[in-house]
């Protein structure tokens, strides 16, 4: 099981657009998948349009015992092999802004016991089926308090979302700083993935100008591939689809870069790193 983190600490860059992106990738290539919403506007979860459950993210985080979890995963609208760890508003109240280490541990705990790598001491191993998912995907809110951290301490892999402004670089850096900073506190097996730039509009002068300022700073840590801004975006989540299913031009172009990303994800490993 692969977890990665959609990570940005800039609000409004679609950081959401991005792991529903890739979550219809996953989709599309029959890669079984659960997205964690951890953002407490639960947009993710919006989209998806899951089933209804007894319990939300927010529960898990107060209990992560198998058991809770199952209560709040629902399989997504968008078909068989993508389920749902659902959001809620009531997420909020587990955004610490100086978590412990027992409460930044909660999803990985959850996320380890659903895979069978870890029990409560009152839980039975029984038949749970273990290689359920073989990727998750964390959607965390666009600040670094606790849930933000929970998922670095709990992925393989981030990926940093950006857009090309003149805040860009700023917010960029800051994420791969937390990064970087959960890795060394509570996770030595996470990794930067990679900076990914959202709403790139061709032959624009400004975005020109802050894509090659970040290639400056981050060099290959950038995506070769960029997100171009598309009104199909939009158009899709507001009909709860995946991009995948909208069939025009730029749905088709976004959804090359997002079966790539795929790729690179699936690609990566989780490997501790040596000392």
């Amino acid at each position: 099981m692969q977890v990665v983190a959609t990570l940005s600490l800039k609000g409004g860059v679609g950081k959401t657009t991005v792991a529903l992106g890739l979550a219809g990738a996953a989709l599309r290539h029959n890669v079984s998948t659960l997205v964690v919403d951890l953002d407490p506007q639960a947009n993710a979860t919006t989209a998806l349009d899951p089933e209804p459950t007894t319990a939300t993210v927010a529960d898990v985080l107060d209990d992560p015992r198998r058991p809770v979890v199952e209560r709040a995963i629902a399989r997504s609208a968008w078909g068989d092999g993508l389920d749902v760890l659902v959001g809620a508003e009531q997420t909020e109240r587990h955004n610490h802004p100086d978590p412990g280490a027992a409460q930044l541990h909660r999803l990985d705990r959850a996320l380890q016991r659903m895979a069978g790598e870890l029990l409560a001491d009152d839980e039975p191993a029984g038949d749970f089926p273990t290689d359920r998912y073989r990727l998750v995907i964390i959607d965390c809110p666009p600040s670094l308090g606790q849930l933000t951290r929970s998922a670095l301490s709990a992925a393989d892999r981030a990926i940093l979302v950006t857009d090309p402004t003149m805040f860009s670089v700023s917010g960029v850096q800051r994420a791969f700083d937390a990064v970087q900073t959960e890795r060394e506190r509570s996770n030595d097996r996470l990794q930067p993935l990679g900076v990914l730039v959202n709403r790139v509009r061709p032959r624009n002068t400004e975005h020109d100008f802050r894509i090659a300022e970040l290639r400056e700073l981050f060099g290959p840590l950038v995506f070769n591939s960029v997100l171009p801004d598309r009104s199909a975006v939009q158009q899709a989540q507001g009909a709860c689809l995946p991009i995948q299913a909208w069939d025009t031009p730029g749905a088709r172009e976004i959804s090359a870069v997002f079966t790539s990303l795929l790729g690179r994800v699936l690609r990566s490993t989780r490997t501790v790193p040596s000392a």
